[in-house]
């Protein structure tokens, strides 16, 4: 049996396990984006809550973010940076909101953002592949691999960072 694939050209099962695993947390990063978008009001309370300062910005920027790195994974378009912004926000959530509460997500442990963080990690680890923008445009190659893991990694977790001290302080009990 002879095969026209390459030793580094991904199989048409990986290719679609990454359109998959695209599909699945960036469809789930544009409905909470929605949600928040239907609910700044409410989401922009929730914000001020957990220890948040500018809370309906944080709102708002939660919706833009959630639904334009949704948007972006499904599409394959910056896939490494679109990963980062969904382990950023995981790692936001993880740190004001989750963590003191155990593994599990029924008592709103970190199991969920856990899942989604590392599920982003290894979108970028993969890249785009070929069902994706950055194919057409030449970055899927580019944009992958150790590479695509350490942006979607670093940057996610440098810009949780980021946000963290500007904006958030932990509630006093």
């Amino acid at each position: 049996m002879s095969s026209n694939r390459t030793a580094s050209s991904p199989s048409a099962g990986t290719e679609l396990a990454g359109l998959l695993l695209r599909a699945s947390v960036g469809g789930t990063l544009i409905a909470h984006g929605v949600r928040h978008a239907r609910t700044l009001d409410g989401t922009a309370g929730w914000f001020e809550s957990i220890g948040f300062r500018r809370p309906k910005l944080q709102a708002r920027l939660s919706a833009a973010v959630e639904i334009g790195a949704g948007a972006a994974l499904v599409a394959g378009a910056a896939t490494p940076l679109s990963a980062a912004a969904v382990v950023g926000t995981m790692a936001v959530a993880a740190r004001s909101v989750h963590l003191p509460n155990g593994f599990f997500i029924t008592k709103e442990g970190w199991e969920y953002v856990a899942a989604l963080s590392v599920a982003s990690v290894a979108i970028g680890t993969l890249g785009g592949g070929r069902l994706s923008i950055d194919h057409a445009l030449g970055l899927d190659q580019r944009l992958s691999g150790a590479r695509g893991a350490a942006i979607a990694a670093g940057v996610g977790l440098a810009g949780a960072a980021a946000q963290l001290a500007a904006f958030w302080r932990q509630p006093k009990a």
